[in-house]
């Protein structure tokens, strides 16, 4: 006869899985080999850190030393005293922002155009963006050239601001995210009467804000760093952007020596606006497609 008892049942615990030693080996070998490639790649930038705070001597004594001995300022004393920096920082704030701002606006209009309006040769064009992308930037330099002295506006703020308007990948950018978001987000707005201007920027546009942010940045960025256009555009010193004046320090038009720390100051203090900006927007430059869209 069996007894019954109120007994709980006894949970017999669970085998503990043993650890392959080959992955764990495998795990840190992986982890090795990207703390030595992130070194690798780091290393240069901690080298021009050091080196501009270095005496002249010391750097070109000891250029791959990241450590300076003494730490000197004199560097960037001659940056700000001996050289046209300050112009040439203006002159790449005035131009990046313009810029900047002119490809947001042009590049989510004809973005919105190819991915929403139906026109005849509107395929033919798209594919006339995407071809575009595929031809390398220094083929152009020279009618780029042309074009710019024959419209008269060669040596010139106008030269160096408005043929950077717009630009193949940002309308490509942004002609693939508007066509991630529903149509049906846009006919309340069509009933009511509203235009195709008023849904874009009433209804669409503030969906779009991942894509602007991806956009803001990849424009900042590659027209803060622009040199081939600003080569082809002017001539005149006074209108240099920071990597044509860089370049034409790097040139040797202060004379002779390496002055290490003159030319490596004067890029890592170009290097910062672009890095501050990449760091407080970084959470935005990879985002859901549909973010804010209506997913029903």
């Amino acid at each position: 006869m069996a007894v019954l008892t109120d007994r709980p049942p006894v949970a017999v615990p669970a085998p503990r899985r043993r650890r392959d030693p080959r992955a764990l080996v495998s795990r840190i070998l992986g982890y090795a080999v990207l703390v030595f490639f992130g070194l690798v790649f780091l290393y240069p930038f901690v080298i021009q850190l050091g080196n501009s705070f270095k005496t002249e001597p010391d750097a070109a004594a000891n250029p791959l030393s990241p450590i300076p001995d003494p730490v000197s300022l004199a560097g960037f004393e001659r940056i700000f005293a001996g050289t046209d920096f300050p112009l040439w920082l203006g002159n790449s704030l005035l131009v990046t922002v313009l810029v900047t701002v002119g490809r947001v606006f042009f590049d989510s209009l004809a973005g919105y155009a190819l991915a929403r309006l139906r026109f005849r040769g509107r395929a033919g064009l798209f594919a006339a963006v995407v071809a575009v992308m595929a031809v390398p930037p220094v083929v152009l330099l020279i009618p780029k050239f042309l074009v710019l002295n024959q419209l008269g506006i060669y040596n010139s703020y106008t030269g160096l601001i408005v043929p950077l308007l717009a630009d193949a990948a940002g309308i490509f950018i942004m002609k693939q995210f508007f066509e991630s978001i529903p149509v049906s987000v846009e006919e309340a707005a069509r009933i009511d009467g509203a235009s195709v201007f008023r849904i874009f920027w009433s209804v669409v546009l503030p969906m779009a804000k991942p894509a602007l942010i991806t956009l803001t940045i990849l424009s900042f960025q590659g027209s803060w760093n622009e040199f081939p256009h600003s080569l082809v555009a002017v001539q005149d010193p006074d209108l240099f952007t920071l990597p044509r004046g860089l370049a034409d320090l790097v040139s040797g038009s202060l004379g002779k020596g390496s002055q290490y720390p003159l030319k490596l100051g004067a890029a890592l203090l170009a290097t910062i606006p672009v890095a501050v900006l990449f760091v407080v927007f970084q959470r935005y430059f990879v985002r859901d497609a549909n973010d804010g869209s209506d997913k029903g």
